[in-house]
């Protein structure tokens, strides 16, 4: 399985930004084809310090998984995929970071 996860810093205006999220962004991201799951942590505190990767607490950070490479690849090519791209680029551009990877789960016995 590989994830896509966005990073999402804390905005000007958190109840635009939160109500936009919610009622626009995440139906978009839920027609992005082969999407299997997605995983949304509204984080309220960092209990590390920050460092040069993590300056701040992330305001939302979203976990999106697909089956493989490909099958993210194709979504993000796909209608529903530009179309949710079009949007975050449009309400989060500068507040968002993403990252991809292969997701490994561990049995706890």
């Amino acid at each position: 399985m590989v994830s896509l996860t966005a990073f999402y810093k804390t905005s000007e205006d958190t109840t635009s930004f939160d109500a936009h999220y919610d009622d626009i962004h995440t139906p978009l991201v839920k027609q992005m084809e082969g999407l299997r799951k997605v995983e949304i942590t509204r984080n309220a505190k960092m209990i590390t310090p920050a460092t040069s990767m993590l300056q701040e607490t992330p305001h939302l950070i979203c976990t999106m998984y697909f089956d493989d490479r490909a099958a993210l690849d194709n979504s993000m090519r796909s209608p529903g995929g530009k179309a949710a791209a079009k949007d975050l680029m449009g309400f989060a551009g500068p507040l968002v970071s993403m990252v991809i990877g292969e997701v490994e789960s561990i049995t706890i016995a």
